[in-house]
C-alpha cells in the first residue's frame, strides 16, 4: 500500500508546533501520561488548520491535513529520538 499521497497534506508549520508542544508536554509535565500526547498533538494540529485557514476556507482538506501533521509530529518526534539514541550508543561503544 503506497501512502505518500499523504505526504501532501503535512503542513511543516503545524508539524513543527505540535512536535514542540508534544516535547514540552512530555519533558514539563512528569504527571501527563505519554499516551495522551498523539491525542494532543491531533487536536493542537487540528486547531491551528482551522485558525490558518479561517479568514479564507475551511474545508474537510484543511482539517484532515492538520489532523496528520498534528499526528506525523509524534511519529517524528520517535524517529528523532531512536535516531539519536543510536547515533549516541554507536559513540560511546566507539569511545571504548
Amino acid at each position: 500500500m503506497d501512502l505518500n499521497y499523504i505526504m501532501g497534506y503535512i503542513n511543516p508549520l503545524i508539524l513543527g508546533i505540535c512536535l514542540l508542544v508534544g516535547y514540552v508536554l512530555k519533558t514539563a509535565f512528569r504527571r501527563f501520561p505519554n499516551r495522551y500526547i498523539p491525542l494532543a498533538a491531533l487536536t493542537l494540529g487540528t486547531g491551528i488548520s482551522i485558525i490558518m485557514n479561517y479568514p479564507n476556507a475551511i474545508s474537510a482538506e484543511s482539517i484532515l491535513g492538520g489532523m496528520i501533521s498534528g499526528l506525523a509530529s509524534t511519529g517524528f518526534y520517535e524517529m528523532l529520538r531512536n535516531f539519536l539514541h543510536k547515533e549516541c550508543k554507536k559513540n560511546s561503544e566507539g569511545e571504548s
